[in-house]
C-alpha cells in the first residue's frame, strides 16, 4: 500500500481510498486474475471485488512542458524504490508491505514492514513537507497539490529547499502550462481542505498566485473601508473569509463565492476609494472571467457572480423597504432558486464574519432575508393569475398584481 494511504494511516487518520502498486507483474498477469485495467496513460488496474486500484510500479521521463508532458515506463523490472522516487513529497512515498489475508485474494498493508527510503516517518513526525527529488519540479501540479496539503494539514511547514524549488519552477513559466481542468480540480480540493487561507498564502509566497489568480493576488496591499478594520488590508481579510466559510462548513460552491466576491476592489480607481465605490459590479464581471479561465462548473460561477455583484445590498438589506426587497429577490432569482439564495446569504455572512473581532458575530441579515423570501413565495401566483384573467387582465398587469401582492407579503412579514 502506498501514498496518502500510508501517510493517514501513520497519522492516526481516516484512510479515505487505499492504493496499492505492484513490483514485478505484468499486465496480462493481473488480467489473467480478474483485475480490470482503467489506467489509460500507464498500467492501473481495478481489483475483482474490492475494486481498489493497483497499479504497476513505473517511472517517468519529462519529454514537454506542463503537466502532459511525460512518458511512463512499467515494467516487472521497475523496482519499489524506483515508484518511490517520482512521487512528490516525501510524506507520500512510503510503502506498507501488502499481506494476503487468505485465498479470497485481498490484502491488508503490514506496517511492520514500511519501505521509506525518503525519510517520510521523520517529516510525518516533524510536521514538514518536503519534496523527494529535483524531479518534483518537471511537474507544475505538485505546487497545487503542496498548497492543498498545506491546507489540509494545518501544524505542517514548507522545507525551505521545497519552497525554493517551486519558486524556480513559477520563474521558468511552469506554471502557466498547467490545463485548466487541473488546477480547478486542485483549487476545489484546496478550497475544501481546513484551512483554506494557506493555500492561498503559499501560492502568493511562491509566486503562483500571480500566474493562476492575478486578480486575488493583487488584493494584498489594498487598504478595506474605514469601517472594516482599516489595519487589515483586502487580501488579509480574504483570507479570514475563506476560513471563515471553512469554519461554518460550507459547501464548495460558497467557498470559492468567498474567494472572487470582492476581487474588484484590486481595480477600485483613486476617485472611488476609500468606500471602494461600484467594486460589486467589477468583482462579477473580474469573477466571470476567473469562471472562464479555469472552466468552473456552470452551478458554482453562477452563485459566485451573484455573490460578487449583490454581496454590499445583502449587507445593506436591513435597510430596505419591501419593494427594493423583492427587486433584490428578482436580481437573485432567488424565489426560483431558494437554495442558491442561501448559499448566498451563507457566502455574505462569511465575509462579514471575516473580520477581526467580528469571528462570531451575528448576521441577521441572513435570518431576515430567508423570512422576506419564505413570505415572497407563500403567494399563491396561480390564484392571482385566474383573478386577473377573470377581470380580464393579461401579460404584464398580471405580472404587477403578483408583484404587488409579493410586496405586501414582505411588508407584512417585516411588521411582524
Amino acid at each position: 500500500m502506498v501514498g496518502g494511504a500510508v501517510r493517514d494511516a501513520l497519522l492516526g487518520l481516516p484512510v479515505q481510498d487505499r492504493d496499492w502498486v505492484v513490483v514485478g507483474a505484468t499486465p496480462q498477469e493481473l488480467v489473467a486474475q480478474g483485475f480490470l485495467p482503467v489506467g489509460r496513460d500507464f498500467p492501473v488496474f481495478l481489483h475483482p471485488r474490492t475494486r481498489e486500484e493497483y497499479a504497476l510500479a513505473r517511472t517517468e521521463r519529462k519529454t514537454a512542458p506542463g503537466y502532459h508532458g511525460f512518458t511512463f515506463h512499467a515494467a516487472p523490472d521497475v523496482t519499489l524504490e524506483q515508484d518511490l522516487a517520482r512521487r512528490d513529497l516525501t510524506i507520500n512515498s512510503i510503502a506498507a508491505t501488502a499481506r494476503e489475508t487468505g485465498a479470497s485474494g485481498l490484502f491488508d498493508p503490514d506496517f511492520s514492514a514500511l519501505v521509506d527510503p525518503h525519510g517520510g516517518q521523520r517529516d510525518l513526525a516533524q510536521r514538514v513537507l518536503r519534496h523527494v527529488s529535483d524531479a518534483f519540479g518537471e511537474d507544475p501540479v505538485r505546487i497545487l497539490r503542496v498548497a492543498r496539503f498545506a491546507a489540509r494539514f494545518t501544524d505542517f511547514s514548507v522545507a525551505s529547499e521545497t519552497l525554493a524549488l517551486m519558486r524556480q519552477m513559477v520563474r521558468h513559466g511552469e506554471v502557466d502550462a498547467l490545463v485548466p481542468e487541473r488546477v480547478w480540480q486542485e483549487l476545489a480540493r484546496g478550497l475544501m481542505e481546513r484551512r483554506p487561507s494557506r493555500m492561498f498564502e503559499l501560492l502568493r509566497d511562491c509566486g503562483a498566485l500571480a500566474r493562476l489568480l492575478p486578480e486575488v493576488d493583487r488584493l494584498w496591499g489594498v487598504p478595506q473601508p474605514a469601517q472594516h478594520h482599516p489595519e487589515v488590508d483586502t487580501g488579509a481579510h480574504l483570507m479570514l473569509v475563506l476560513d471563515t466559510s471553512a469554519r461554518l462548513a460550507a459547501p464548495l460552491a460558497v467557498r470559492f463565492a468567498c474567494l472572487v466576491h470582492d476581487l474588484g476592489k484590486g481595480t477600485t480607481p483613486a476617485d472611488a476609494l476609500p468606500r471602494h465605490i461600484g467594486h460589486e459590479q467589477r468583482s462579477a464581471r473580474l469573477a466571470a472571467a476567473v469562471c472562464e479561465r479555469w472552466r468552473v462548473p456552470n452551478e458554482v460561477r453562477q452563485l459566485a457572480e451573484i455573490v460578487a455583484r449583490e454581496h454590499g445590498n445583502i449587507h445593506r438589506s436591513g435597510e430596505l423597504g419591501a419593494a427594493a426587497l423583492l427587486r433584490l429577490l428578482d436580481r437573485c432569482d432567488a424565489i426560483r432558486r431558494p437554495e442558491r439564495f442561501a448559499d448566498a446569504l451563507l457566502a455574505c455572512e462569511c465575509d462579514a464574519r471575516g473580520r477581526l473581532g467580528h469571528e462570531d458575530a451575528s448576521y441577521p441579515q441572513r435570518a431576515r432575508l430567508l423570512a422576506v423570501l419564505a413570505a415572497a413565495r407563500s403567494v399563491d401566483t396561480s390564484v392571482i393569475a385566474a383573478e386577473a384573467a377573470g377581470a380580464g387582465l393579461t401579460g404584464p398587469q398580471v405580472g404587477a398584481r403578483i408583484r404587488h401582492a409579493r410586496v405586501a407579503a414582505i411588508a407584512g412579514a417585516l411588521a411582524g
